[in-house]
């Protein structure tokens, strides 16, 4: 496994297992597959409505808490000071654990900023109260992250957007960089999108002798992102992690950072 660190030392690995729509009743024994294969990152949220079967199957697996890392998010409709502190409780009670090891809010409040700088507030209680290991937002743009910094005690430790090879977020990207915001990139894959067929990423898989789909994570993971595929299919969990025996030329991360469309695949 690789590692990112953020500003407060906490380590966080390269590479999770996203559980995005995935069904209570299956989640489970994917969560098993996941661990079995060496995940040990797991991206959650309470909008996905699955976090009671992760905290199920994660306390009933063998591998011990310091060894796992967990994320949450607070919904949009949970924002606020108050209704955060609650949401975030839920989380932990429905994960059925004492700490997180990443909080975030899920999306800004384009329309009341202030709701979104007092759900940061909390956060920072969260945090300062040791019930979570480093707090970040999702899908800020450099001028929302900009905004938050004026009253932020705290300043965001992650910001998880949408990344893919037709949406590169390079300017966001090299913005978190700057300042010492560990980028995340959901959507890697794109949910299925015929991008995985692209000429260019078909080609550097016969290149590097693995899949598309393993050579996006390794572009992802070798322009510091933090990524975390979703899969309902045992095979694909496996597939997803064996990407740690090859790295891309820096020829091949400008082939694909060249694909950039900037198209939103995940609405």
């Amino acid at each position: 496994m690789e590692y990112q660190t953020f500003t407060n030392g906490v380590k966080i690995p390269m590479l999770g297992f996203g559980t995005y729509e995935i069904p209570s009743d299956t989640v489970g024994p994917l969560i098993q597959d996941a661990l079995d294969t060496g995940y040990r990152h797991f991206d959650c949220a309470h909008l996905y409505g699955n976090e009671k079967a992760i905290g199920e199957a994660l306390t009933k697996s063998n591998v011990a808490r310091k060894d796992l890392f967990i994320t949450s998010k607070v919904w949009n409709t949970d924002q606020g000071y108050d209704k955060t502190l609650k949401a975030f409780q839920q989380s932990l009670d429905d994960l059925q654990q004492d700490y997180l090891d990443l909080y975030l809010i899920h999306w800004p409040d384009a329309k009341n900023f202030q709701l979104t700088l007092d759900t940061w507030k909390a956060l920072e209680k969260i945090y300062a109260d040791g019930k979570a290991r480093a707090i970040g937002v999702s899908n800020f743009s450099e001028d929302q992250l900009t905004e938050l910094a004026k009253t932020a005690t705290v300043k965001p430790m992650v910001n998880q957007i949408e990344r893919h090879p037709y949406k590169v977020q390079k300017a966001l990207g090299d913005f978190d960089a700057a300042h010492q915001i560990v980028n995340e990139g959901y959507s890697p894959l794109g949910h299925g999108h015929a991008m995985l067929n692209d000429p260019v990423l078909v080609d550097l898989a016969a290149k590097y002798h693995k899949t598309a789909a393993q050579v996006v994570l390794r572009w992802d993971i070798d322009t510091n992102f933090v990524v975390f595929p979703k899969s309902s299919k045992p095979e694909r969990i496996k597939e997803n992690f064996d990407i740690f025996d090859f790295k891309l030329e820096p020829a091949d991360i400008d082939r694909i950072n060249a694909l950039d469309q900037d198209k939103h695949l995940n609405y």
